[in-house]
């Protein structure tokens, strides 16, 4: 049964954004040096666990009629019958419930901004049936995660995680674009929204290039930032910018107009790696 809740959850897909997050985490402690690093840090994982529960398990329940008549998504756990819509609201209520008394032992600002940032998350499964900027809806889901977690600490917004949340912004809605290439077809004939139903395959695969461009420039200018502010960022942040950089033009050289075929490995092995391996190398130079 845990394995059925992990597999409705993508539980494996916490890794593009829990490292954006420890960043932001681990900047706010050496800015501000808590007493209470521990304690924060284990509510921090329990948010983004709760809160990416709620959201993931949400989406598949708003989903599961139109998952059932797509091919590619009628084995999911809802549609298949695996988990009763029932179960998957109690599950959603629960971890929404969690997440927000999870913030209320963080600090104030996190509690209040709490319920926002569940809308935002949970908006995100409305946004294809009337929109086609539903990727990037998503990216602002997961670009929370650097600004919510430096607030864990700080209680104050700070512009190096600014950038970061712009740069996940970008990056995890390009990487949605390439993603929902596969569901082309089926999304223009139920009228459902998306980049690739409205301007086709290869436009798509630009603007998702034009995207992930973008989100490298955040990106460096953060670390640029983020190098300036704090001496102990030395030259593995700048190993990790390359490998985060190289990890994305690898993406788009597997998925091209006339090769979709490895979408499903660009999508989880490169930005899954990019996002490990960069938050890996910050977090190294910033400790040692």
């Amino acid at each position: 049964m845990v394995n059925l809740y992990l597999s409705l959850i993508k539980f494996s897909h916490t890794v593009f954004a829990l490292p954006f997050a420890l960043i932001g985490f681990y900047l706010a402690y050496i800015t501000y040096q808590p007493n209470d690093f521990f304690y924060k840090f284990f509510l921090v994982l329990l948010a983004m666990i709760f809160a990416r529960s709620t959201a993931m398990a949400f989406n598949r329940y708003i989903d599961r009629e139109i998952d059932a008549q797509n091919p590619r998504t009628k084995n999911r756990e809802i549609p298949a019958g695996k988990i009763s819509p029932e179960a998957a609201k109690r599950f959603i209520t629960f971890n929404g419930m969690a997440f927000i008394v999870t913030t209320y032992f963080i600090n104030e600002i996190c509690f209040l901004l709490s319920p926002i940032a569940l809308a935002v998350v949970l908006g995100y499964s409305y946004t294809k049936r009337f929109t086609w900027l539903c990727h990037y809806v998503l990216g602002l889901g997961l670009a929370l995660a650097p600004v919510g977690a430096y607030l864990t600490i700080s209680g104050k917004f700070d512009v190096i995680t600014i950038l970061m949340g712009c740069s996940v912004f970008l990056w995890v809605g390009g990487f949605d674009i390439i993603y929902a290439l596969q569901d082309e077809t089926f999304d223009k004939s139920n009228n459902l929204k998306s980049i690739p139903s409205k301007f086709g395959v290869k436009k798509s695969i630009i603007i998702s290039r034009v995207s992930h461009f973008f989100s490298a420039l955040f990106l460096s200018i953060a670390l640029i930032l983020m190098r300036n502010q704090f001496p102990e960022v030395g030259n593995l942040s700048i190993v990790g910018l390359i490998i985060f950089i190289l990890l994305l033009i690898r993406q788009h050289w597997l998925v091209n107009e006339h090769n979709l075929a490895n979408i499903n490995q660009a999508f989880f092995e490169s930005n899954g790696m990019a996002s490990l391996l960069f938050g890996t190398l910050i977090i190294i130079d910033l400790f040692y």
